[in-house]
């Protein structure tokens, strides 16, 4: 039980919430962008955003543009 109490105090660290809210967050708008994002350019930077993006989504096997 005393671990459970832990880590539980941990997340509601007020701190922790914050960097927990901003991943969550993040993770949220890249999938969101990916999503509208269907297939990629020959623009370099597009493509370079577009795999920063899905990476940051978590976009990994199955779960990935049409033309990744």
């Amino acid at each position: 039980m005393d671990i459970i109490n832990s880590i539980i105090a941990f997340i509601q660290d007020p701190s922790i919430m914050e960097w927990l809210n901003a991943i969550t967050y993040t993770i949220t708008a890249a999938t969101a962008i990916t999503l509208v994002t269907k297939t990629k350019t020959d623009d370099k930077v597009i493509g370079i955003v577009l795999k920063v993006l899905n990476v940051l989504a978590g976009n990994i096997l199955n779960n990935k543009n049409k033309d990744a």
